[in-house]
């Protein structure tokens, strides 16, 4: 039997006090009261609601010897990303290397694969594959509804993706931003529980009044935080907290521990923050996570104080994991198990023949998926629409990754590059190679040099490249967690010296081409409207 010292905090009772802690055989043996010196606090480990290991780069085991580091202990993950690429085979992937270490991996049947019929993903999920899913031990909920249309309209083949995670007793985790009134009402009313996409404060606020539990998301790109934070105070027992999508050298410098450290800066009662950082997706989603009482799998931290929560333990399984910093979970082997069937292209391929300089332009939003349509101009030089860099009017274009197709054409603004380009394979949904950059020889360079490495994150200027090979899936690295997030920064430093001043210009590159998310995206087939749900031309 082993025990641990300090200031127990009692979330759901909300009291503190000195403890002895005592572990035997994996569980809690007995909580006692005990006088002591020790001012650190245990308390229940964090859990992100809602994240896609894959944009972390990392497979599962890499992740975790990254996230138990600052007291994650769990999360709720939805293989997504993976499952665009490879289909089940690429779910069943993210399991079986996930159970090789103790972080408690609680993987979804992913919805929508693809998310729409407006671009080639290199696989398909239907509703029997769903059943398959949903069957199994191993699979604890259905993942994000994003196709919301096809439950507004009553999709057959959705409802029925629904209906057996229902007959499963599973949860079903939404995805509709921005959806309110009667069409928020019908959605939730399917049988939707969470979302994780409001990026209002009325909207969060109608969807708790339907029902819905709302989770605060901030990622890498999507940063949702201050506009729904003052909501946790009166709702904490039906608000949790997400990453989404944690790029790996964000995942170096912390997780779920920094939004709790926020929260409580605002002046929010620290048992309603720890609820929701804690308990609430421990159970909503029936997880396997022990919660600090006599007979539960000892799963726990130890922090240094509730104000920054900086974490100096982390036990599961009554396992020591992590201690100041430092990972006790080593690196495992791991296949590569990937789909890249595209040929390199020329410089020809990215040009697009114009009459007229006037285009619709996407306008991406730092720290929001969501991006505006607006009419701006671009270069005609001999025929050929071309970056306008002064205007910050940038050519983009995605690629099929899965066969050999003319890529798409398209303008962008707020990436800001003055030259050279950037280019990535993480495009949600589909994982097609997307791209921007200020000439097309730099663009044509910046996707070869994807292409060559059978997935990646790249930055080009001239003849200085630097490159993040991602070679599972086309999505995620084969290097250990430290090692993918110092490249990554290097990356990153590199597109900002090359003018960008996004925070994140590789996350928000990546969501691009994610179609469910209005308003203006790109897919590989064309430029397209998700106000509309429809393509649309490019020159006006």
């Amino acid at each position: 039997m082993k025990t641990v010292l300090g200031q127990f905090v009692d979330i759901e009772n909300r009291k503190i006090f000195s403890a002895e802690v005592s572990i035997a055989d994996g569980k809690i043996a007995s909580v006692i009261e005990k006088n002591h010196d020790v001012q650190n606090y245990i308390l229940p480990g964090f859990v992100d609601a809602h994240i896609h290991i894959e944009s972390s780069m990392l497979v599962p085991s890499e992740f975790a010897r990254l996230a138990v580091i600052h007291g994650t202990l769990g999360t709720i993950s939805d293989p997504h990303e993976i499952a665009n690429v490879l289909g089940k085979e690429g779910v069943y992937y993210m399991i079986e290397n996930g159970k090789k270490v103790p972080l408690k991996f609680h993987f979804g049947a992913p919805s929508c694969v693809p998310a729409t019929n407006f671009e080639t993903a290199g696989a398909v999920i239907d509703s029997d594959d769903i059943k398959e899913l949903l069957s199994s031990p191993d699979i604890n909920y259905l993942a994000e509804m994003m196709n919301y249309p096809g439950v507004l309209f009553e999709d057959q083949e959705v409802l029925k993706k629904i209906t057996w995670a229902k007959h499963f007793n599973k949860p079903v985790d939404g995805h509709a931003p921005g959806l309110r009134g009667k069409d928020a009402e019908k959605y939730i009313a399917a049988g939707i529980s969470t979302d994780h996409e409001c990026f209002s404060f009325d909207e969060a606020k109608e969807k708790l009044s339907l029902g819905m539990k709302v989770i605060i998301r901030e990622g890498s790109a999507a940063k949702n935080f201050e506009a729904l934070i003052d909501l946790l105070p009166q709702h904490y027992e039906n608000m949790m907290f997400c990453s989404d999508d944690k790029h790996p050298d964000d995942l170096i410098v912390g997780h779920i521990n920094q939004l709790c450290a926020r929260a409580v800066a605002k002046g929010i009662d620290v048992f309603k923050v720890l609820k929701a950082a804690c308990i609430n997706p421990v159970k909503h989603y029936n997880m396997n996570v022990g919660l600090l009482q006599e007979g539960d799998v000892a799963d726990f931290i130890v922090v240094e104080d509730l104000k920054n929560f900086n974490v100096l333990q982390t036990y599961i399984n009554g396992e020591l994991v992590a201690e100041n910093g430092q990972s006790f979970i080593e690196s495992i082997p791991f296949e590569k198990p990937n789909n890249f069937n595209v040929s390199p292209k020329s410089i020809n391929d990215f040009r697009i023949e114009g009459n007229s300089e006037k285009v619709r332009v996407i306008e991406a939003l730092d720290g929001e998926l969501i991006t505006n349509e607006i009419h701006a101009e671009a270069i005609l030089k001999d025929g050929n629409l071309i970056s306008n860099v002064e205007n910050d009017i940038l050519k983009m274009a995605v690629v099929n990754r899965y066969q050999d197709t003319k890529p798409s054409i398209a303008f962008i603004k707020n990436f800001g590059l003055k030259k050279g380009a950037i280019a990535s394979s993480v495009a949600h949904d589909c994982h097609n190679i997307v791209v921007v950059g200020t000439s097309d020889e730099e663009i044509c360079n910046a996707v070869n040099l994807i292409i060559e490495n059978r997935g990646g994150v790249c930055v080009v200027n001239g003849d200085n490249k630097k490159n993040l090979a991602l070679p599972v899936a086309g999505i995620m690295s084969a290097e250990n967690g430290w090692k993918a997030g110092k490249d990554y920064q290097e990356i990153d430093a590199m597109a900002k010296e090359l003018g960008s001043k996004l925070r994140a210009p590789f996350m928000t590159l990546s969501f691009m081409a994610l179609l469910v998310i209005p308003d203006l995206k790109l897919s590989d087939k064309g430029l397209f409207s998700g106000q509309k749900f429809e393509f649309v031309d490019l020159q006006l």
